[in-house]
């Protein structure tokens, strides 16, 4: 009977696997970051396998391969991501298998998918709300749509937190993995981070020129600190939520010095660029 039982549940584990994606789920091999760049057919399973160097460089890949296809002139949009990933390698955090790399991984995929499917390419969206959202972001990029910061911000943050949402069910729904009480806490950090993201305050859009993130010198600390064209203030701002989830409060006061030297550090930088570049 145990062994029937066992058997039903793993029936039921992939049936609910195959329903979520139409792709296997279950990866045969690993692939490499250059190999899904090119592809843009890795599952979620697939990049769950991938360390997080390896995912930065596919990230990087993707924006300066096939995302560039789609946008002119296109400025990386998930320099963000990479500074989060950043952060997952230098604490050591989302080895294969673990509640972070399961909803690293269905980010990372609804942005290939997404990728893929403003490229016209077949395959669809793997069971990842996140890859259509992206797609519609990426071609609304390409035709001028997203020239206001606040509609920009708006238009990424859905779908990051589309695909974010589905890394999450991965983990706990199809996985059966669950998130410390330290990950969660620092999850809430990303919460709030694209909370923000789709409620910029409207005054900021009058004092900036419509231009997009990353475009133009970032004056005030919301414009720089939610700029996804820039990986300091993510992996910054990751550093101090950490801090904080682990209730460490001199590491979080520390952090929190950290980040705002960043800040008044490319703050000055990016206005000195800027003057001279006028």
């Amino acid at each position: 009977m145990h062994r029937i039982r066992a058997a039903v549940a793993a029936l039921l584990t992939t049936a609910l696997c195959l329903t979520l994606s139409p792709a296997v789920v279950l990866a045969q091999e690993h692939r490499g970051p250059a190999d899904c760049a090119a592809a843009l057919d890795c599952t979620a399973a697939d990049i769950d396998l991938m360390s997080m160097d390896e995912r930065l460089a596919f990230v990087r890949a993707m924006s300066s391969g096939p995302a560039a296809e789609i946008v002119p002139g296109y400025l990386p949009r998930w320099r963000n991501i990479e500074g989060i990933i950043t952060f997952f390698r230098d604490r050591e955090m989302g080895a294969p298998g673990t509640w972070v790399s399961h909803v690293d991984a269905g980010i990372v995929e609804g942005i290939e998918r997404g990728i893929a499917l403003a490229l016209g390419r077949a395959g669809g969206t793997f069971g990842n709300p996140g890859s259509q959202l992206w797609a519609d972001y990426l071609t609304a990029l390409r035709d001028g749509d997203l020239r206001a910061r606040s509609t920009h911000d708006r238009a990424w943050s859905v779908a990051e937190q589309a695909s974010t949402e589905h890394g999450v069910l991965l983990a706990e729904r199809v996985h059966g993995v669950s998130p410390t009480g330290v990950e969660q806490r620092f999850f809430a950090y990303s919460e709030f981070y694209r909370w923000m993201l789709r409620n910029r305050p409207a005054p900021l859009d009058l004092v900036a020129p419509p231009v997009g993130p990353g475009e133009q010198p970032q004056i005030a600390f919301h414009d720089w600190f939610t700029d996804v064209t820039n990986a300091t203030p993510s992996y910054r701002g990751a550093v101090l939520a950490y801090d904080l989830a682990e209730f460490d409060a001199p590491g979080g006061a520390l952090s929190l010095v950290a980040l705002m030297h960043a800040y008044a550090r490319e703050l000055a930088d990016d206005h000195l660029t800027y003057l001279a570049a006028s």
